[in-house]
């Protein structure tokens, strides 16, 4: 609703603009009625109107001091109309010129004020509607600098552009916040986890409006995330006279109870400005991979959960190496035998958390190496999305050797798999279940299972071959399927889109867009020749 105010001295006039029209069928909402233009100033420093109509003569202040008032100051941005009558003319001429909208003739007729107010409305709706898709490039612009930056790749440009547009004030984080991984239902497909990935963005700006635009949409380590980012700098927690921990505590609060599920937030490493926060971006990788490791948390900071001190800290390195040894030779029982032996030797120095961090992080980075000598094209960043996919299990308390060895034998399973070349035959067998079965709700998970191939490395193994992740290799031939039936049969749009696999008729016409670059029924009349 916009909201107006109306100013006269005459009750019988305010009276007769309030029942005149219809307001609220016409999307206004009166909210304020005053005797005099120094009682509209008033109002205006303290609350925000849309439209202001106004007498010119009034006691106190009159129509005319009050729009010079209003423009001088800045005080509101409302378009103004004064009421005038004949006599009052010339004054309407010098309202006009101190940008007043419009002008309303005493006695005010119906038609004419509701051709004023629609008048308004309109050119209002317009107004928001272009500071909306400007504030929407603004965002845009600084998601793509700040971007540069989280990715190391950046000049002094990308840098004062960030610096001007964020409120950077002292120590500043990058903190990664998504929809807790154990309650993301297993049948949600692309599109449902798009659009809560939307709904958490939205409510994490809502939360904290004040920096809306510190967070960052699509800048996750894998196109499987749905996740958020977010700058923190110090100041945020000053202004409100709150610790960090406190801060982060209670904007993870506020977060969950408007999404309704539970909320993971990732808080990389403390870097002293924005052109360090590739440093502070990468640390919160470290955290994913090493998390599991670690009691289950709702928030982890990297300071607490990756201690490293210089002196004092015990590392188990031949211990360490044993186990890394027997991975790489894939010994299920030397395995075992080595993460005792790692467990004793930690046991018997009565090791703190610390340097249980110290020797896990160690173990953890060293099999990121390990993996990489197998295949020296695999991106590192993927070996930390398998570990942190792969470490997890929430039923087995931190600093569990069970556990420990649990994920060792898998990842030496996992190790088995690089060296191994996918033959063609399999890649071939997949393709056709691909083809039998596109309108399934198949995933690289169950292939892995059914091909007895790791899923991680399939999925890699796939993008090398095709040049694109296997969810973009289904929707294209989904969309490919779909082009077919476009042009060969008469079904509805909607009975295609469900045939080749998609819930959700409007995903799939943005999908054949995206792919085809126009609608299903522009494509069908284009390729029939209608």
């Amino acid at each position: 609703m916009l909201r107006v105010m109306l100013v006269d001295d005459e009750p019988y006039i305010l009276q007769g603009l309030q029942i005149i029209v219809d307001w609220e069928r016409e999307g206004y909402e009166i909210v304020a009625l005053m005797t005099n233009g120094q009682e509209a100033l008033e109002y205006l420093k303290n609350y925000t109107v849309d439209l202001i109509i106004s007498d010119i003569q009034m006691p106190v202040m009159n129509g005319l001091e009050l729009l010079e008032k209003i423009n001088e100051e800045k005080i509101s941005d409302a378009r103004f109309v004064v009421l005038t009558g004949y006599d009052d003319f010339s004054y309407t001429q010098k309202a006009i010129r101190s940008n007043c909208h419009d002008y309303i003739l005493k006695p005010v007729k119906k038609e004419e004020l509701l051709s004023i107010i629609r008048n308004v409305s309109n050119l209002t709706l317009e107004s928001h509607k272009q500071k909306e898709n400007q504030e929407q490039m603004q965002d845009a612009f600084l998601r793509i600098n700040i971007i540069s930056l989280i990715k190391g790749k950046y000049d002094e440009s990308n840098i004062d552009f960030v610096n001007s547009h964020l409120q950077l004030t002292g120590g500043i984080r990058f903190i990664d916040i998504e929809v807790a991984s154990d309650y993301i239902d297993s049948e949600s497909d692309d599109y449902d986890l798009r659009l809560e990935q939307k709904q958490l963005y939205s409510v994490c700006r809502e939360v904290l409006k004040d920096y809306a635009n510190h967070f960052i949409f699509d800048v996750s380590y894998s196109e499987d995330d749905y996740d958020i980012g977010f700058i923190y700098c110090e100041n945020m927690a000053d202004r409100k006279d709150m610790f960090e921990e406190e801060f982060l505590i209670t904007m993870h609060r506020k977060i969950e109870v408007m999404m309704k599920k539970p909320i993971r937030m990732l808080c990389g490493k403390m870097v002293s400005n924005i052109s360090a926060i590739s440093k502070s971006y990468s640390s919160c990788h470290r955290l994913n991979s090493i998390k599991s490791f670690h009691n289950p948390k709702s928030i982890y900071v990297y300071e607490d959960e990756v201690q490293v001190s210089q002196s004092g800290l015990v590392l188990c390195k031949n211990s360490i190496d044993e186990i890394i040894n027997a991975i790489e030779n894939n010994e299920q029982e030397q395995i075992e035998l080595a993460v005792d032996k790692l467990y004793s030797e930690l046991q018997s120095c009565d090791a703190s958390e610390n340097i249980m961090d110290l020797n896990l992080n160690y173990l953890l980075f060293q099999l990121i190496h390990l993996a990489s000598e197998q295949d020296d094209s695999i991106n590192q960043e993927e070996i930390v999305e398998y570990i942190s996919e792969n470490a997890v299990d929430s039923s087995l308390i931190r600093g569990s050797s069970q556990h420990m060895k649990r994920f060792a034998t898998e990842y030496a399973n996992y190790l088995m798999e690089l060296r191994k070349s996918i033959s063609r035959g399999i890649l071939a067998e997949i393709e056709a279940e691909i083809r039998d079965h596109y309108s399934e709700n198949i995933s690289l998970k169950y292939l892995g299972d059914k091909y007895h191939i790791n899923s991680s490395y399939l999925g890699q193994v796939f993008k090398k071959k095709y040049d694109m992740s296997f969810k973009n290799y289904l929707t294209n031939y989904r969309i490919k399927e779909a082009a077919k039936m476009v042009i060969s049969t008469d079904k509805k749009i909607n009975q295609i889109a469900e045939e080749v696999g998609y819930k959700d008729c409007d995903y799939f016409i943005r999908k054949f867009i995206e792919i085809k670059g126009c609608t299903p029924s522009k494509y069908r009349k284009n390729n029939r020749g209608e």
